[in-house]
């Protein structure tokens, strides 16, 4: 299933949605399509677990995957021709090591289209080598199995035969090699003709348990298709059960009609077969919308959790200094979100961070590598209600007076920082999670001073916040200034372990693009505490600007210091 989705997915945008456009754009072309691509593939299942991997990749709707499922119910019918007819069998299996050797060969190509087509035959290849391999297991015990032992008549065989060819199809994962077993025992006489048009039934509804299991994997487009499947194929096999004596008989009249022996019972098991899916196609075909809207009733689609603004309020437009401490107070809800995937990123726990724990002790014991798709949580976390943000502020922007705007466009510039400091954390971690836990020590102490550097800032800024009187704001002004110094390029530590061989060349890239990420991230992490955490007020805060130097200046002031007092002891020095 999952390289299945992958390998469609990588299609997107492509041939794949024109062909299936092409070939499912309505209800009768979707039936068609499940019922060439099942008579060529020979498996309802397969064609099943594909159309679960078009619906969850976004390829197809709902409405056209159900139609793909009637027509594979059709399509399966032509197996049961096949082997009553001219006694084949096919061997699926023979497909499945050619397509894993091409399979490995161009995943590894450049090409997106060339590495879908790969992970498509992957995915085929081990399905058609799964189902090989059921079918296999089964057939060990065929020879231990009698079938005449169950001989029964009436209502009560078609019930129990029915759930033989159901538990039969269940266990082989096909309704094809149930088939096979049902028509070879009914050819040599093991079981009666009557039993095996129950089995056949049985088949038909125990064939879904492949759809079931490959929709587990699937989203929630898959779970509806399955149970779709399900629905059909066991409405099928009831309309089967209720109406046996008509179907029969309309059975007979095709055979004589065709010209099939009475006592062919193979062939005519072929027949009863492709009629009764017929009809049940026949039956659901007016309800498919029907269906369509139970099952999005019944199997919701999972909607992510948006976070959305807490403070934000169109009311406090109006006053200004309201304004500025909810566009505060939201981006800071807005920090606090991106601090929990910045954290995770970084393989760290935020309670470690938040904690007097010795970080420098903990990070170079910590080996555990968290698992977190940043692309998947960022939309839902943080960019929805980083969009509301800058939305909202822009339209308050031009409603504030100048004295209160200059505060806005600072919390604009954080609510930036946050979510660029966060795009870093998204690249840095790719190589975090595989060096984090790395076996060469030295590769694993570059990736944990990252680690270190970047946490130090989260857990000044969370002391900042909570009024620590151990941390002013000269300390995040400190960690800014200090964001590219004392770093193991800087100081040649980098270049000493290439030479010496204790790093590969590869490592050492990694290294040198992730320092710009951490120091980017440090950078614009301490800018984010300043401008979040100094005083709002403009007295206090042009205070703290006046206060606050860069190097440049703190050097200019130390020399001037320097200057003032040999100038003191010179002018002490001369006689008054």
């Amino acid at each position: 299933m999952f390289f299945l989705e992958d390998g469609f997915r990588a299609f997107t945008g492509g041939v794949l949605e024109k062909l299936l456009a092409r070939t499912t754009g309505s209800l009768l072309k979707s039936i068609t399509f499940g019922v060439v691509t099942t008579t060529v593939m020979q498996s309802s299942s397969l064609v099943s677990v594909i159309t679960i991997s078009f619906l969850s990749a976004g390829l197809i709707g709902l409405a056209a995957g159900i139609g793909i499922i009637f027509g594979a119910n059709l399509g399966t019918t032509t197996g049961a021709w096949l082997i009553a007819g001219l006694g084949l069998k096919v061997n699926i299996s023979a497909y499945a090591m050619p397509m894993l050797a091409f399979a490995i060969i161009l995943v590894f190509q450049k090409s997106k289209s060339l590495k879908g087509v790969g992970y498509v035959l992957a995915g085929l290849g081990l399905l058609f080598l799964g189902i090989h391999h059921m079918k296999v297991g089964f057939e060990t015990f065929r020879e231990t199995i009698d079938l005449t032992q169950f001989a029964l008549t009436g209502y009560l065989g078609l019930f129990v035969f029915t759930l033989v060819g159901v538990a039969a199809t269940v266990i082989m994962q096909s309704s094809h090699a149930t088939l096979v077993l049902i028509i070879t025992a009914l050819s040599v006489g093991q079981i009666s003709y009557e039993n095996a048009l129950a089995l056949a039934i049985g088949a038909n509804v125990g064939t879904t348990i492949t759809a079931i299991i490959g929709a587990m994997s699937a989203n929630f487009m898959g779970k509806r298709l399955a149970a779709a499947h399900l629905i059909f194929n066991v409405t099928t096999g009831l309309i089967a059960i209720v109406f046996i004596s008509q179907i029969v008989w309309v059975v007979d009249e095709i055979a004589v009609g065709v010209g099939i022996r009475g006592d062919d019972f193979t062939l005519k098991l072929a027949v009863f077969h492709t009629v009764f899916n017929a009809i049940g196609v026949l039956v659901m075909v007016p309800f498919v919308q029907n269906l369509v809207n139970l099952l999005e009733k019944v199997i919701p689609a999972k909607v992510p959790q948006l976070v959305e603004p807490k403070f934000l309020n169109d009311s406090t437009i109006e006053f200004p200094e309201t304004l500025v401490t909810a566009v505060r107070n939201e981006t800071l809800y807005l920090y606090e979100n991106a601090l929990e995937i910045i954290a995770h990123g970084l393989s760290l726990h935020r309670r470690i961070i938040h904690s007097d724990q010795d970080l420098e002790a903990y990070i170079e014991n910590d080996r555990e590598v968290m698992d977190l798709d940043i692309d998947e949580v960022y939309p839902i976390r943080v960019k929805y209600l980083y969009s509301a943000i800058v939305a909202f502020m822009s339209r308050a922007q031009s409603e504030v007076p100048p004295e209160f705007a200059s505060s806005i466009y600072d919390l604009r510039t954080a609510a930036q920082n946050i979510v660029q400091s966060l795009k870093d954390v998204k690249h840095l971690s790719k190589n975090m999670a595989v060096y984090v836990d790395s076996d060469n020590e030295a590769i694993r102490r570059e990736y944990n001073e990252f680690r270190l550097k970047i946490a130090t800032v989260l857990r000044l800024i969370h002391r900042l916040r909570e009024g620590d009187e151990r941390v002013d704001i000269y300390d995040i002004d400190d960690m800014a200034l200090e964001a590219g110094q004392d770093n193991s390029i800087s100081d040649g530590t980098l270049d000493r372990l290439i030479r010496s061989g204790e790093i590969t060349a590869i490592m050492a890239t990694s290294a040198m693009n992730d320092h710009v990420y951490a120091e980017n991230i440090v950078r614009l992490l301490a800018e984010t505490g300043r401008l979040l955490f100094r005083e709002t007020e403009s007295a206090d805060r042009d205070a703290q600007e006046l206060l606050r130097f860069d190097e440049d200046e703190r050097e200019a002031l130390s020399e001037a210091d320097d200057d003032n007092a040999e100038n003191r002891k010179e002018s002490t020095a001369e006689p008054a």
